[in-house]
């Protein structure tokens, strides 16, 4: 509001915008509020505790596989934000089960959400229309699609050392 009023705006000027904006990303608003009400719902009703209880059943590779968890998060749902919503209380059950600190494996999901960002599609429709390059998405997707495996693996097995060796 401050940053409007320096810039000139009037206060009508401003409010028509902010409902302007709004009706500009009403889809992604609504798209983000059913990511978290799904995030939600998998708590409430104990999805999460399942899951983690099953994912607890790989033992001593789950640092590694948790890791894996927030990518394929990121992969699928476009955001880190959202796949912490989803996966965090699965992370946090399971590495309680596996005696792991739960902060770290809460970490692990958000780090290897990070490297899920370059494979996920609405990044890669970004760049290409960014950078008018389009039509090459899949281009771009076989491009970074090895980088992105190769990048998860690495933090995957450095969570590994973060859980058993430091």
């Amino acid at each position: 509001l401050l940053a409007g009023l320096f810039m000139g705006f009037g206060p009508v000027r401003l409010v028509k915008n902010y409902f302007r904006t709004l009706w500009v990303v009403r889809y992604s608003l609504i798209t983000i509020s059913a990511m978290l009400a799904l995030g939600t719902l998998t708590r409430f009703s104990g999805l999460d505790g399942t899951l983690g209880l099953a994912f607890a059943r790989t033992g001593f590779l789950y640092p590694f596989f948790g890791t894996a968890l927030g990518w394929l998060g990121v992969a699928a749902t476009g955001s880190d934000t959202a796949s912490n919503v989803l996966f965090g209380g699965l992370q946090k059950i399971t590495a309680q089960q596996l005696h792991l600190p739960p902060v770290l494996m809460a970490a692990a999901n958000s780090t290897g959400g990070v490297m899920g960002k370059m494979v996920d599609t609405q990044s890669i429709v970004v760049a290409a229309t960014a950078t008018g390059w389009y039509g090459h998405e899949g281009k771009i997707l076989r491009f970074v699609f090895w980088n992105s495996i190769a990048l998860v693996t690495m933090v995957g097995i450095l969570v590994m050392l973060q859980a058993y060796v430091w």
